[in-house]
Formats: structure tokens, sequence, C-alpha cells
């Protein structure tokens, strides 16, 4: 028999604006402890030396991260040009340099490519998996690491500043998916100069923006009082996304036991993905079916 986990069972999202040199797991472990949660994750991995919005799951709402992982976000970050690294940050060892610095208009054309969709190679120093093995420990073991190129939908790429010749301040807003380091140092090439990130902040991911995120400063000032409860977002907020269809009592009933239940009509077609409420909860995630939902996840809330 299973140990049962301690805490709380508490349900929501919390939004937090991510410090620089921690990781997004120590942030979850964070939230987790000062809400004395039962369990918590979080949508989308931010590298430990980015900044910005990281939205942590609690209880039931964990079931929509999904949701918010497949959401449009949107990334402001520095590209020092003139210099690869290794890693495609500025962490890394500088494995390239070039004197060529582009002009403005030649950055704006060079960016064009990376609008739309697009093939991506993913660093080599990231956590896609290779045989089992990250890429990133099998990079730091000096192997040679291959990684296949994977689409990436890029909404926007625009050029934002340009401080000085050796910094150009982007803004992109993209699809699941996205390493924006891969961007940096595939801009680089295309402008024969090499780049790398220097600075990266997400300031928005779906519904969460990081100008309203908690620091972790104020959850430590927060941790185990009743206050940061008030915090709390609800859960129905991981599914803006998707569209909302109303339940009868019965249909409740039904979809909380697992089974289809009967929905009201709503701008949803046969075989759309939507959600179920009842009294303005969130019930039921499903596909939609001839006036019923088809549960795929269902809130225990």
């Amino acid at each position: 028999m299973g140990r049962k986990r301690k805490g709380r069972d508490i349900s929501g999202w919390l939004v937090v604006d991510k410090p620089a040199g921690m990781t997004s797991t120590a942030v979850v472990n964070k939230v987790r402890w000062a809400l004395d949660a039962k369990k918590a994750g979080h949508a989308g991995t931010l590298d430990p030396e980015a900044t910005g919005v990281l939205a942590v799951a609690l209880g039931e709402a964990t079931k929509t991260v999904p949701y918010i992982t497949d959401a449009l976000k949107a990334y402001t970050f520095t590209v020092r040009l003139g210099q690869a690294t290794n890693t495609d940050d500025a962490e890394g060892e500088v494995i390239a340099e070039s004197d060529l610095r582009p002009t403005d208009d030649e950055i704006k054309q060079a960016l064009l490519p990376f609008v739309g969709e697009i093939m991506q190679v993913p660093p080599k120093f990231s956590a896609v998996k290779i045989e089992g093995q990250r890429a990133y420990k099998l990079a730091r073991d000096g192997e040679n690491v291959e990684l296949a190129a994977r689409p990436l939908w890029v909404e926007e790429l625009v050029l934002v500043d340009r401080p000085d010749p050796d910094h150009v301040v982007l803004e992109m807003t993209c699809g699941k998916g996205g390493y924006v380091r891969s961007i940096a140092r595939d801009l680089g090439e295309a402008l024969g100069c090499y780049g790398h990130v220097k600075e990266l902040r997400r300031i928005w991911s779906g519904p969460f923006e990081a100008e309203d995120g908690l620091s972790i400063e104020q959850i430590d000032a927060m941790a185990k009082i009743p206050a940061l409860d008030d915090y709390l977002r609800p859960l129905e907020q991981g599914l803006a996304d998707l569209p909302e269809l109303k339940c009868t009592p019965e249909g409740a009933t039904r979809l909380r036991n697992g089974n289809p239940g009967m929905v009201l009509a709503g701008d949803v077609e046969y075989g759309d993905e939507a959600w179920a409420s009842f009294d303005g909860k969130a019930v039921a995630v499903g596909v939609y079916k001839s006036g019923e939902l088809h549960p795929s996840r269902v809130f225990a809330v």
C-alpha cells in the first residue's frame, strides 16, 4: 500500500514571477511548501537563469496543465551578437567569435524566416531525451549530441531595442516547445556573426502574466498563513483556450462519475474539445458529441 501524501487538498493556480538562479522545480517545491499543498506542478519549464511567469498548478488544477503548456507564450530576450557558446546562453563557454555587427535593418530582415511554422533544433544543453537520457547530461559528459529538428509555431518575432552594437532585444510569441536559445543561435548564424541569449524573461503564458506574479520573497513572507490563499486563481483559468459548455444537474452528476453528460448548446461542433461547467465550476473536460460531453478528465471539486 502506497504512502499517503501529506498536505492540504487545495486546487487552483498560483502565478509566480520566477527569479534568475532558481530552477522551475525549486519554485514548485517552494509553492507547495508555502501553501502546504498535497499536489503541485508547473506549466512550462524556464531555464534556471531565466525570469518571468511560472504558473504553478495545485491539486485538481494540475489536470489543466496541458492546456497552458499548449497555449501561446511571449518572451523578451537579449541576444549577445558576435559570440556563440556551447550552451547557446551566457552560462556556457564561448566557442566562436566574430567582429561583424549587422545593422538594425539587416536584423529585421533576418527575423522574417523565423516567423510562422519553422523547424528548430533544440540546444545541445537541453532536457530533450536521447535514448532515455537527457541531452544536457550527454553534452556535459563530452558526447557529440545530435538532436533532430522539430516544428515550432512562431506567432511573432520583432526587434524592440538595440542598446548597443553588441546587443539586440527581441520579443517573441510562440507555441509549445520553443527554445529561445535556439532562436538566438540560429539568428546569429543567419546574420553571419554568431549569437547567444544573454537575458531571457517570459512575460506571459496563456492567461497568466509575469507582472501579476508573486515574487519568491512575497511567497516566503506569506508562507503557511491564509493570506497566501487569497492569491490562488481558480483552476478554470487553465481552461481559458477551450470553449465552455454549461451542463444540466443530471449531466453534472453523470460527468462526475466519468460518464457522458448532457450539456446545453454552445459554440462548438461535433468532435470539438470543450469543458463543462455547473454553477460556474469546472466539472470535466472532454469531447462534444450530439448534446453530450464525453469526459477525458473529471475534476473532483
